[in-house]
């Protein structure tokens, strides 16, 4: 018997139906909390499919499902047709499609990087991030130099050591 599990994740919480012999069963919601989401896993089947779509909080979800379930794919949002076109949007009616595109093998689904990947990619992300706030410090600091009419710095670069001296 295969089940897919559709869960249509917010930030506080995840709407979950269930797709069993071509039928759809609503199974409630959950906490998006670490503990509730294990609490949900101990309760999938080895053999389950569960279906998120792709959301800031996804990637995390996944990986606590990731242990109980037999795979997690993460639906890309902007090829889900059938949801972004409904003319009747519920939580429900999303999850159960996520669950049923699955299901009927149509389901487009983002790639996921390894643990690994996920890391070096925050890590990038974080990087350039700081260099940007760098670059608006230096930027402030030479308007205010310009606003009180001190004069350019006669080095070429104000923050290197001779700058700086």
């Amino acid at each position: 018997m295969r089940r897919v599990i559709g869960v249509d994740v917010h930030r506080t919480f995840g709407e979950v139906v269930f797709w069993e012999n071509g039928r759809l069963r609503h199974g409630g919601r959950i906490d998006m909390t670490r503990t509730a989401l294990e609490g949900f896993g101990k309760t999938l089947l080895a053999s389950d499919e569960v279906v998120l779509e792709a959301t800031a909080n996804s990637m995390a979800v996944s990986r606590v499902l990731a242990p109980f379930a037999a795979r997690v794919i993460i639906a890309n949002p902007l090829q889900v047709k059938a949801i972004a076109q409904a003319h009747v949007k519920t939580d429900k009616i999303d999850a159960g499609t996520l669950a049923s595109l699955q299901a009927a093998g149509y389901l487009p689904q983002i790639w996921t990087p390894d643990a690994e990947t996920e890391r070096k990619r925050r890590l990038v992300a974080r990087r350039y991030q700081v260099v940007r706030h760098r670059t608006r410090l230096k930027n402030e600091v030479h308007s205010i130099l310009h606003a009180h009419l001190i004069r350019k710095c006669p080095h070429a670069d104000l923050f290197n050591a001779r700058g700086r001296a």
